[in-house]
């Protein structure tokens, strides 16, 4: 009997330490698609360099900081069941100095703005759609920092996470320059398209590729460039911290026409910090 007694205490610690490491898993997998999901209500804020050691058309190597923000705005009313997605970059960006070497700058700010619609339902057909706006504020401190243009346009977002452990999508951006910081500046009009992927590895560790942009110009004769990227990362979750990610992508220029300064290779080094508390409080 006691025989009896312990082994089937041992299953059941066994069970509940399976059932606790299962819970852990699904955890960690959100934690990773809310860390690469642009149109997540897990309030965050990602902070990123990305290091251009090659250039096309200068020699000189470039850098970029950026702080982003994810802001989003949960209503609280279920007649208008559509939240909110609000989020800025913040940059500086280091540029060629005419007389050598280079120098940093601040760059311009945009910003996207999207609605999620309820439309499909995500419970059952794993899909999301948001629709919204895009600006960019001519904040540059220096003309080739910037594009010297206040923007508009619209915004379209689309993520499927049917698959456990899998996140998939894309955000299409085409701000539209109406009025300009000089005469001759060139006219802004492009698409920019932004693909998104996160997989599951192991433990803690997801594959992800975020951060390169494609851009593709309107006008004739305006740059178009499509990088091609990934790397990896990794969630970090400790009592008393909020959840955390850090993350190692390198990206390639794997097309590139009528850009005449363009970044060659470039390796990002990013950090990724959540607030879940927000996300009651903005709701309320």
């Amino acid at each position: 009997m006691a025989i009896a007694a312990s082994f089937l205490l041992a299953t059941i610690a066994t069970c509940g330490a399976a059932q606790n490491a299962q819970i852990s898993l699904q955890q960690e997998e959100q934690l990773e698609r809310d860390f690469t999901d642009p149109l997540t209500t897990l309030p965050q804020v990602v902070v990123r360099d990305s290091y251009a050691p090659a250039n096309f058309g200068t020699h000189v190597q470039s850098n970029q900081a950026i702080i982003r923000p994810l802001i989003p705005r949960i209503p609280r009313s279920r007649l208008l069941p559509l939240y909110q997605l609000i989020r800025p970059t913040f940059s500086l960006v280091t540029v060629p100095s005419p007389r050598g070497g280079s120098r940093t700058e601040f760059g311009d700010v945009p910003v996207f703005d999207i609605a999620a619609l309820p439309w499909p339902n995500r419970q059952k057909t794993g899909f999301l759609v948001g629709i919204g706006a895009t600006f960019v504020f001519p904040t540059a401190t220096s003309r080739s920092a910037g594009q010297g243009a206040w923007q508009a346009g619209p915004a379209l977002g689309t993520i499927y996470s049917g698959v456990p452990g899998l996140l998939v999508g894309f955000i299409a951006q085409n701000p539209i320059g109406f009025a300009y910081t000089s005469p001759d500046r060139p006219p802004a009009n492009a698409l920019l398209f932004q693909p998104v992927l996160a997989l599951h590895l192991v433990g803690k560790w997801y594959l992800r590729s975020a951060d390169a942009t494609w851009t593709i110009g309107w006008h004739r004769r305006s740059a178009t460039m499509l990088p091609v990227g990934g790397g990896i990362g990794r969630t970090l979750v400790r009592r008393g911290l909020p959840p955390m990610s850090l993350f190692v992508t390198a990206q390639w220029m794997a097309y590139r026409q009528f850009a005449p300064l363009a970044p060659q290779t470039t390796i990002n080094f990013g950090l990724t910090m959540a607030f879940p508390w927000l996300r009651y409080y903005w709701g309320r």
